[in-house]
């Protein structure tokens, strides 16, 4: 299962695994994009649950209607650039709910509901940022995924006992609609780029086989970890 499959890292991530023969329950907020999301899949056993993951109460609605898993992606994500002195209580609780407590809220009901199966594995899509790559104008984005990063770790002890694996993926910047900024001109971006070693931002399909070697017994002996796929970005 794949949350914030609609576009990006999300889509990829699901179009990438139904192409290795998985059958893939991608979960959206919106039902349009989730049906193009699923006409670019291979099989004929996908399937898109409708679920708006700023209101934590709707992961009732989904839990029901779900088989065991072998894998769990927990992607869906939002973003949002404000200096510090404009921070408001209600944007931070608007994030942490899609980025932080929705996700970890999932992983609690399919561990208690027993819809992990054994040697299953969780992936979290966290952020670069997460781990200290600070930028101006970004504090709640990246405190909402250092969350993340700092969960997974607690979460794979837990169900080490489970044999279920928990890990994130840390991508530096990618080319998603979550950058798609009216305010952020092409030359800033361009700019940016520039920092980065390879000279360009992921495509959202770098970050998915980041993703999928974690789902994968390729990683069977990971668990806690953050992958971090930046381009090489940490190395300066």
């Amino acid at each position: 299962m794949i949350t914030g499959a609609s576009s990006g890292i999300g889509q990829a991530t699901a179009i990438e695994c139904s192409k290795l023969g998985a059958n893939v329950i991608i979960i959206g907020r919106n039902e349009e994009r989730l049906k193009a999301t699923i006409s670019q899949m291979e099989g004929e056993s996908n399937f898109y649950l409708k679920c708006d993951f700023s209101d934590p109460s709707n992961l009732d609605s989904i839990i029901d209607q779900l088989p065991k898993l072998d894998g769990l992606v927990n992607n869906a994500g939002v973003g949002h650039m404000t200096p510090i002195p404009f921070i408001k209580e209600k944007d931070l609780e608007e994030i942490f709910k899609v980025n932080t407590f929705t996700p970890i809220l999932l992983l609690k009901l399919l561990s208690k509901k027993k819809l992990l199966k054994k040697n299953s594995s969780v992936v979290f899509t966290s952020s670069v940022a997460g781990l200290g790559a600070a930028s101006t104008g970004n504090g709640i984005y990246t405190a909402s995924k250092g969350a993340l990063s700092a969960f997974i770790k607690v979460a794979a002890l837990e169900l080490a006992t489970k044999g279920i694996r928990v890990n994130a993926v840390c991508p530096g910047m990618t080319k998603t609609p979550l950058i798609e900024n009216e305010s952020v001109q092409e030359e800033e971006l361009q700019k940016d780029m520039e920092r980065y070693p390879l000279k360009r931002y992921a495509d959202p399909k770098e970050i998915a086989w980041g993703i999928i070697y974690l789902l994968s017994d390729a990683s069977s002996f990971v668990t806690g970890d953050n992958l971090v796929i930046d381009g090489g970005l940490n190395v300066y």
